[in-house]
């Protein structure tokens, strides 16, 4: 088992800084999700990490070792591909042991390995099957498998589930997470999904643009995001922004936005600083709310506004709304009986709100 450190690390292509500078310390049988937008730098990132990638500065550590010059083969880590990557001319056996045979691992031992992951993975039948006989989930598993005889210090995913059909996808997010817990080893996971993030990770590596944005447990990156590519990236609708001023009204603040302006709860100290100030008011989708199915104990603010679209999701309702100039989504009690052109009201969970600096984007606390 290992604890895996990015120090200062940083990858250049040519003029392009794909990782810039990465720090990140990643610790003994911890799963770890590094997720961001295509482009961000999270598989480069993990490439460096498994050797297949050079590293243009900095140094990456498995436990204490230093490993940029080590080759790949020898840094005892697994790792997984999106395309599967198995040999379609060899059985699922020979594919789970190709990798062992290399090493010239005693062939008991050998079998073994593979009867212990086959079992792990419930594909103790398939053995015999070659690729093409078996489905995308099984194949899956079948590259999952070919990782698990390994019996490395590190396992690497690279977007594993990326190619299985929505269903499939999270019945094997949740294979995945209990391999976790039965393994007891380091999992590092690259996804653009932030669904597979929040439902699988220990702490999750935000990146953008190969800078690391945030590295925070799931349930702190979306309650308390550190700025506002976290907060509007985190999410599904993702967070409304408003571009807002506050203002005092008595002994109170307030936040004017647009067409409606709602009390602030909090008089939080740093708030002071941006009295008479531009600010991005920023409020979830599933903190906006038929104003008639309000739980008790909410500080709800009134803000009205016209309904765009609604799509009913069977346990909810999206709706899209219209306050002046801007634009609202609101995840609302399927009770809600709303329709396309009404104007309504509806409240905002002022306990739920963030702000954000326009100049740096960061949130204000």
């Amino acid at each position: 088992m290992a604890s895996v450190t990015y120090d200062h690390i940083s990858k250049e292509f040519g003029d392009v800084v794909a990782v810039n500078d990465l720090n990140l310390a990643i610790d003994d049988k911890e799963f770890i999700v590094l997720v961001g937008p295509s482009g961000c730098g999270k598989t480069t990132a993990l490439r460096m990490l498994a050797g297949l990638e050079e590293i243009t500065k900095g140094e990456v550590k498995i436990a204490d070792r230093v490993v940029n010059d080590v080759p790949p083969k020898d840094r005892d880590i697994a790792m997984v591909f999106q395309s599967y990557a198995l040999y379609p001319h060899m059985t699922v056996y020979d594919n789970m042991a190709f990798g062992l045979k290399l090493r010239k691992t005693p062939k008991q031992d050998i079998k073994r390995r593979v009867q212990e992951a086959a079992e792990i993975l419930g594909i103790q039948d398939m053995l015999t099957r070659k690729p093409r006989q078996l489905s995308g989930g099984q194949r899956q598993r079948v590259a999952l498998g070919r990782a698990i005889v390994r019996e490395p210090k590190v396992f690497l995913f690279d977007e594993p589930l990326s190619n299985l059909d929505a269903k499939l996808r999270i019945a094997m997010r949740s294979e995945i997470t209990k391999l976790h817990q039965r393994l007891q080893t380091t999992f590092i996971y690259v996804t653009h999904d932030q669904i597979e993030a929040m439902t699988m990770a220990t702490r999750i590596a935000v990146i953008n643009k190969g800078v690391l944005q945030q590295l925070d447990t799931p349930q702190t990156l979306y309650d308390r995001p550190d700025n506002m590519f976290v907060a509007g990236f985190m999410g599904s609708p993702a967070m409304n922004f408003f571009k807002a001023k506050i203002r005092r009204d008595g002994s109170h603040l307030l936040v004017e936005a647009g067409a409606f302006k709602v009390p602030l709860v909090a008089e939080k100290k740093a708030y002071q600083n941006f009295v008479d100030k531009a600010v991005v008011l920023g409020i979830r989708p599933e903190d906006i709310h038929n104003p008639a199915f309000v739980a008790p104990g909410i500080h709800a603010a009134p803000v009205e506004a016209k309904v765009d679209v609604t799509e009913l999701m069977g346990n909810e309702i999206n709706l899209y709304l219209l306050a002046g100039q801007d634009s609202i989504v609101a995840r609302v009690d399927p009770r809600t009986d709303f329709r396309m052109g009404d104007k309504v009201q509806v409240a905002f969970n002022m306990d739920k709100v963030q702000l954000f600096d326009p100049d740096t984007e960061k949130a204000i606390r």
